[in-house]
């Protein structure tokens, strides 16, 4: 990769329970992504309690981890750490052409794209949704290409980016009617909408290195979240709307799904522990960019 970046990350997440927990088992979505957008170099999961991890692929292509803990405990930490090379934006012509629409109809018509062209739990048609399309007065143009950045372009310049104003979970309809959200969220909308006009579309999870450029919005974690759009010959193409940007080298590449709820970092059923809490603490930090080969 020519023009790479080289990033350490560290994802920690904590747990702390009013009462013992018994039995935990939980499912880990942690590990980059290694593929001919990123190349992982490194990677570690620990957690205490020790825990063995087992490791699985889901139909999405993610790496997976289950822990399983037997014995009382009150606290929870899980600690990943990786290293990746990230490329630089792809280059991107002014246009496909009306063509491209065809192609993407077709598609359409094949089980291969299904999950990335149909409503998923949190990306779905809705009357807010089709409300928010007239008023923002958002249509399909001529170019898939041009009418995806004319997309990611609106959405920024329609909601407010606040954090705290949303959960991982919340429904669309919640920034759509109050104008507010957070990553997860405009990720969300760009979503269903992209899928209505026939695009296969999926969302990325991962973090995003904050430069302080004009206009950035990021959660002071580093954690991100934003959409990979299949187009005719270009493959999956990166949007960001949440920053008005394309997917470049300052996002790190988690895991990719229907949603959110397919790339939950961490998930689990417990027996025990009364009520909950967790914070989670990620450092994302550049090193000095490695020479070509």
């Amino acid at each position: 990769m020519t023009g790479r970046t080289r990033y350490e990350l560290e994802h920690v997440s904590r747990y702390c329970y009013t009462a013992p927990v018994r039995d935990c088992v939980m499912s880990l979505c942690l590990k980059p992504r290694d593929d001919s957008r990123q190349r992982l170099l490194s990677f570690e999961a620990a957690t205490v309690p020790e825990s063995p991890l087992n490791c699985e692929l889901d139909c999405f292509g993610n790496t997976k981890h289950v822990l399983n803990i037997h014995r009382e405990h009150d606290r929870l930490e899980i600690i990943a750490q990786s290293t990746v090379e990230t490329a630089p934006a792809v280059s991107l012509p002014d246009s496909l052409g009306a063509q491209a629409w065809d192609q993407l109809e077709s598609w359409g018509e094949s089980l291969i794209h299904w999950d990335f062209t149909h409503a998923s739990a949190l990306a779905r048609p809705s009357p807010a949704l089709a409300d928010f399309v007239e008023g923002a007065r958002i249509k399909r143009g001529d170019d898939p290409l041009e009418s995806l950045l004319r997309l990611s372009d609106t959405l920024y310049g329609s909601f407010h980016y606040v954090p705290g104003s949303t959960s991982a979970v919340s429904p669309i309809e919640h920034i759509l009617e109050s104008g507010r959200g957070v990553c997860q969220d405009y990720a969300h909308v760009m979503i269903a909408i992209s899928r209505s006009w026939g695009v296969p579309t999926r969302y990325v999870s991962g973090y995003l290195y904050v430069t302080g450029r004009a206009g950035e919005q990021a959660p002071e974690t580093a954690t991100h979240a934003w959409v990979e759009c299949l187009l005719p010959d270009l493959g999956w193409i990166g949007f960001d709307p949440t920053n008005q940007t394309l997917a470049d080298e300052r996002h790190a590449r988690i895991a990719v799904g229907r949603d959110y709820s397919d790339v939950s970092p961490t998930r689990g059923v417990l027996q025990g522990g009364g009520e909950s809490t967790l914070e989670v603490d990620v450092r994302m930090r550049r090193l000095i960019d490695p020479a070509s080969p």
